[in-house]
């Protein structure tokens, strides 16, 4: 666990805070409420033990800013920047707020860890020696009808990247398809 200090940042944003006499409504009624769990001390109101932070785009910036590029903490991932945060601010939408600073920020996103395998190695194709040795065949569907048909079965040369193309329907069978290889090539 991390202990940090109280900095000059922190007093800036109290001072900020307790500048900022306008009060939203939910806050307003939970001092109402005098629960316990609402309270509020020389112009701060705290929740739950934590500083409420107003909605004043400028203290939240400042404080996911001291939060995450501080020497002491050094960039924290999304879930260790907001366990920092939430040991002494709160203010609703924070989880999102934090989200957005990591995903806007240039240095995490370079050193982001990733969790895929690795690529294995690359093979290349073997180059065929004579035209029409090796082929490919792809089928494009669903296109707009145009005389009943449908579909365009794209047949490609791998030796000479020649490309053979005919329209046909949807339906069409692996029969059907081979029809068209013989005839067409």
């Amino acid at each position: 666990m991390i202990k940090r200090k109280t900095t000059v940042e922190e007093d800036g944003i109290l001072k900020e805070i307790k500048r900022n006499i306008t009060r939203e409504k939910e806050v307003v009624q939970a001092l109402k409420k005098e629960d316990g769990l609402t309270w509020e001390e020389d112009g701060v109101v705290y929740m739950k033990g934590r500083i409420y932070v107003l909605n004043n785009k400028k203290i939240k910036e400042e404080i996911l800013k001291e939060n995450h590029n501080s020497a002491d903490v050094e960039y924290p991932e999304q879930h260790r920047m907001l366990e920092l945060i939430k040991r002494t601010y709160w203010w609703p939408g924070l989880k999102e707020d934090v989200k957005k600073y990591i995903q806007g920020c240039f240095k995490c996103q370079q050193n982001k860890v990733q969790h895929q395998r690795k690529a294995g190695e690359l093979h290349s194709l073997e180059i065929p020696k004579r035209p029409w040795q090796k082929i490919s065949i792809d089928i494009i569907e669903s296109l707009s009808k145009l005389n009943r048909m449908d579909t365009i079965v794209v047949i490609v040369d791998q030796f000479m990247k020649m490309i053979r193309l005919k329209a046909t329907t949807t339906n069409i069978s692996l029969e059907e398809i081979a029809k068209i290889y013989r005839d067409k090539i």
